[in-house]
C-alpha cells in the first residue's frame, strides 16, 4: 500500500527533476516529459501521453495535469495561440481545468477531487506550441465541479519550500500574473522563432537554442507592443544584444543598418561579421503576414538614429 509519507518523497523527486529541466531548457519537450524521473535507481513517469490528469500507480495522490496545444488542420498554430490562452489570459486568481470526458466519477476526475481535498502539490505542464510546455510547479486544485465537468486550479510560488495552497485572493492573483507573463514570453518566443523556420533572421543562425525572439517594440508599450509575431525578429543573443543596444538597425525596407560606431572598430572576425551585415536585407518568414509590421519598424528605425 502506498503511504502519504512514500507519495511524498516521489513527489519531490519528481518536483526536483522538473525544476532542474526548467533551469537548463526553459521550455520543455514532449521527449523531456516523456523520460519521467528518477527515485531510488528507479524511473517514473511525469505524464500519461495519452491523457492529460496523471497519477503513476506508485503515487497515493494526483501528480500532473496538462495542456496539450492543437495543432489544427492546415492552419498554422501560432493563428490561434490567442484563442487557446484567452481562458488563462483573462483569468484573475483561479484557471479553469476541464475534466477527461463526461463522468464525474471517472477515476482521473476523482483523482482532480483528491487532490483538491488534500491540498496537494501537482505540476501543471502548459502547452504553448505543439510539442512544446511551460512546466508551472506547484501548482493547486482548488475548486471541483461536476456539474460543469471542471476543476479550478491556482499557482504557488516556485520555491523548494512553498507547498502550500495561496489562501489569499491577493496571493493568488500574484502568483497568476506571473504565469501569464511568462506565458506570454514563452508563447511569443514559439512563435516568431517557427515562423522564420528556426533560424536567425540577420544571420541564418540554425539552432533554436541559441536564438531569441527580439522584440521590434517594447512590450510595456500598450498599443504596439502586442507579443504577436509581425512585433518579433528571431535573433542570435549576440544579434539581439546589438539590437537592442541600437547597434544595429532594421528600417522599414528591412534593410540592415549598422552604427557608424561598429562600423569604425577594426577588432576580430566576430566584430567583421557584424559589420557586414550593413546594407543587406532581412531574411523574412515564410508568410507575408508574419513578415516584421513596417509601422512597428519605423518607429524602432528612428530609436536606432537618434542613438547613432
Amino acid at each position: 500500500m502506498v503511504t502519504a509519507n512514500d507519495d511524498h518523497a516521489l513527489r519531490m523527486a519528481a518536483f526536483s527533476t522538473v525544476r532542474q529541466l526548467i533551469a537548463v531548457r526553459g521550455d520543455l519537450t514532449s521527449d523531456d516529459l516523456g523520460k519521467g524521473f528518477e527515485f531510488e535507481g528507479n524511473r517514473f513517469p511525469l505524464i500519461n501521453p495519452q491523457r492529460g490528469i496523471f497519477k503513476p500507480r506508485q503515487m497515493q495522490y494526483l501528480l500532473s495535469i496538462r495542456t496539450v496545444f492543437p495543432r489544427r488542420g492546415a492552419r498554422i498554430w501560432y493563428d490561434d495561440q490567442r484563442d487557446v490562452h484567452r481562458q488563462l489570459y483573462d483569468a484573475d486568481s483561479e484557471v479553469e481545468y476541464a475534466f477527461m470526458g463526461n463522468d464525474p466519477n471517472a477515476a482521473d476526475n476523482r483523482w482532480l477531487r483528491e487532490a483538491m481535498e488534500h491540498r496537494i502539490p501537482i505540476i501543471y505542464f502548459l502547452g504553448i506550441a505543439p510539442g512544446i510546455y511551460q512546466a508551472i510547479v506547484p501548482t493547486f486544485v482548488v475548486g471541483w465541479d461536476a456539474q460543469g465537468l471542471k476543476a479550478r486550479v491556482t499557482f504557488g510560488v516556485n520555491t523548494e519550500d512553498a507547498l502550500e495552497v495561496p489562501d489569499t485572493a491577493t496571493e493568488r492573483r500574484y502568483a497568476v500574473r506571473d504565469v501569464k507573463h511568462r506565458l506570454h514570453q514563452a508563447s511569443f518566443r514559439e512563435a516568431v522563432i517557427a515562423a522564420y523556420n528556426s533560424r536567425c533572421a540577420l544571420s541564418g543562425l540554425p539552432e533554436p537554442l541559441l536564438l531569441d525572439a527580439a522584440h521590434i517594440i517594447a512590450d510595456k508599450d500598450e498599443f504596439y507592443g502586442q507579443p504577436v509575431v509581425p512585433n518579433g525578429i528571431p535573433l542570435s543573443k549576440i544579434h539581439h544584444a546589438a539590437f537592442d543596444a541600437h547597434l544595429i538597425g532594421i528600417d522599414p525596407d528591412f534593410r540592415v543598418h549598422v552604427s557608424a560606431r561598429l562600423l569604425s572598430i577594426n577588432d576580430g572576425p566576430m566584430l567583421e561579421s557584424l559589420k557586414r551585415l550593413d546594407g543587406g536585407t532581412l531574411n523574412l518568414p515564410r508568410r507575408v503576414q508574419d513578415a516584421p509590421d513596417r509601422e512597428r519598424l519605423a518607429l524602432r528605425f528612428e530609436a536606432f538614429r537618434s542613438a547613432s
